[in-house]
């Protein structure tokens, strides 16, 4: 089994999109994996339906019993982030506002405070198109870990990978260099680069690559809408070739995208037989190639 991660600098590039077009191709013989669990999206493109979910929790918040609170304002004053809030007869607790530090717990002289482990998200399984699945989650509003919830995104999909005996596992991650992108890169075998034509999209990709590096993992680049600055495009080929990354696929700009954007399809599903699909089709043949002839 081999993981395909497909990440981005910056959101907007088309990464979702590609994502899905890869799952949509590969049909039964992968499992797909979303792991933008800030702001998952590539279940509407593969019709998912939920099909089981369990909760994910991480992180602990601070609550008091007003029953042993005896109002004495200890915790008000040691808290640092102004989650406490007295009222006549006790002090309560913000749950977004509490950071789960236990200072409060620990200050407390009458043990009115105990810190509870909270629910940071949900995480699913759903039936797909072209008979496979997918794990994706949501985090909660407000929580933290996102991190931590793309590693047991990433767990779950390799133990029903590897139970459903799938050759690959395709993961869209998500965008940025934070903890989230770090937990996607975990475990993959090959990175897929998704990048734009623009100022933003090389700088971005210059942030991503180096973190990629860091991992020693290989990777090949993704231009989405190269036409729109062809200057852009060429600086874009000279720093991956000193970073020898190789481009899969150069895609012009087309507002085909959009529409099958519109529709909730992957563009090869949309419209398989136009010169997009046909770029689309001929990367990730590309990308099979390369995971399949390495050692």
């Amino acid at each position: 089994m081999r993981e395909v991660v497909v990440i981005s600098g910056k959101g907007g590039t088309g990464k979702t999109s590609f994502s899905a077009a890869f799952a949509y191709l590969e049909g039964s013989n992968a499992l797909v994996s979303d792991c933008d669990v800030d702001a998952a999206n590539m279940h509407l493109l593969l019709d998912a339906n939920f099909k089981n979910q369990s909760d994910f929790f991480s992180g602990e918040i601070a609550v008091i019993d007003e029953d042993d609170c005896t109002n004495c304002g200890i915790c008000f004053d040691a808290c640092r982030f102004d989650a406490i809030t007295p009222t006549d007869d006790f002090h309560v607790v913000d749950p977004i506002s509490c950071e789960g530090c236990h200072y409060c717990f620990r200050v407390c002289p009458h043990d009115a405070i105990t810190m509870q482990t909270q629910k940071a998200g949900d995480i699913f399984i759903s039936d797909i198109k072209n008979n496979t699945q997918m794990v994706h989650a949501k985090l909660c509003f407000a929580a933290e870990n996102s991190g931590k919830l793309v590693a047991k995104v990433k767990e779950e999909a390799k133990i029903l990978a590897l139970k459903k005996d799938k050759e690959f596992v395709i993961t869209d991650g998500s965008p940025g260099i934070g903890c989230p992108v770090i937990s996607s890169l975990s475990g993959a075998s090959l990175v897929v680069l998704v990048t734009e034509a623009t100022v933003s999209g090389l700088h971005d990709l210059q942030r991503v690559q180096k973190l990629v590096k860091t991992f020693n993992l290989e990777a090949v680049c993704i231009i989405n809408k190269y036409d729109l600055n062809l200057d852009m495009t060429q600086n874009i080929e000279e720093y991956l070739e000193e970073e020898n990354i190789k481009v899969v696929a150069k895609l012009p700009y087309d507002d085909t995208f959009t529409k099958a954007l519109a529709k909730a399809q992957p563009i090869v599903e949309y419209d398989e037989n136009s010169e997009l699909s046909k770029l689309v089709k001929d990367s990730w043949e590309d990308i099979k190639s390369i995971i399949r002839n390495k050692k």
